[in-house]
């Protein structure tokens, strides 16, 4: 194993309604290693987007802390929408993020528009977004992402809009794109069968609040695909005892 990246200690999420104080999240222990895809599933509404907006620092923890192991660590975010501008080409979006960050340069156009390439969507670049695939759409933006150069990618059920056999094709190229790059990634997803067949490692979280049930390694190697790993015996071995922590 590779060393920690990101260390979550007793973190705690607490925030006001009318109703009076709410605790999305109590005490959750959680960390990620430097190569690793972990993956995040529990119930509905239990504070698993909290959790990634808590590590992008979109919002502070009420206690515990959150710990980048390498000072220069850099997050990308990719969400459920791909939040692609329409009256922007596909090159246009891929290069938005670097525009915003004033990163633009030539260097760095060329690593993105090589990104495209490489990922089968060179010929594409001056397409609009209304003009591909959900698919596409979402592979767009993840090579938007991609192109900031982030160490760690925290994707926020990046294929729950699409139809399934999309979800299990795009999956796989998602899943094959982290690991060329040898990113390190947290996947949050509701789909039992997605993180059991993208991540080395699940964490299961409980009813809200939200803390640590269940941390259970994945044994397949990195080299075999998510419709691979789908095939093999031992996914549904997995499947049952992600699925008996939700429901005890």
């Amino acid at each position: 194993m590779q060393s920690e990246l990101l260390t979550l200690n007793g973190v705690s999420l607490a925030y006001q309604t009318e109703e009076g104080e709410t605790v999305a999240i109590q005490n959750l222990n959680l960390h990620v290693h430097e190569g690793e895809f972990l993956a995040i599933v529990g119930p509905s509404g239990c504070g698993k987007t909290s959790v990634l907006s808590l590590i992008m620092g979109l919002i502070p923890q009420s206690a515990g802390t959150i710990e980048r192991q390498k000072p220069d660590l850099r997050l990308g975010y990719m969400l459920q929408r791909d939040h692609l501008l329409d009256h922007r080409t596909v090159e246009k979006n891929v290069l938005l993020g670097l525009e915003v960050q004033h990163r633009l340069t030539d260097e760095s156009k060329a690593r993105a528009l090589k990104l495209l390439d490489t990922y089968g969507l060179g010929d594409f670049i001056n397409y609009k977004p209304q003009q591909l695939s959900g698919g596409m759409r979402q592979k767009v933006a993840l090579i938007r992402t991609l192109a900031l150069e982030p160490n760690l990618l925290l994707l926020d059920e990046p294929f729950s809009a699409l139809d399934y056999q999309t979800r299990l094709n795009l999956s796989d190229e998602v899943y094959r794109i982290i690991r060329h790059e040898h990113k390190t990634a947290i996947l949050v997803t509701h789909d039992i069968s997605e993180a059991v067949s993208m991540a080395d490692r699940v964490a299961v979280f409980s009813a809200r609040p939200a803390t640590l049930k269940a941390d259970i390694p994945i044994g397949f190697p990195a080299e075999m695909s998510p419709l691979e790993r789908r095939k093999q015996a031992a996914f549904h071995d997995y499947f049952d005892r992600i699925w008996e922590e939700l429901h005890v």
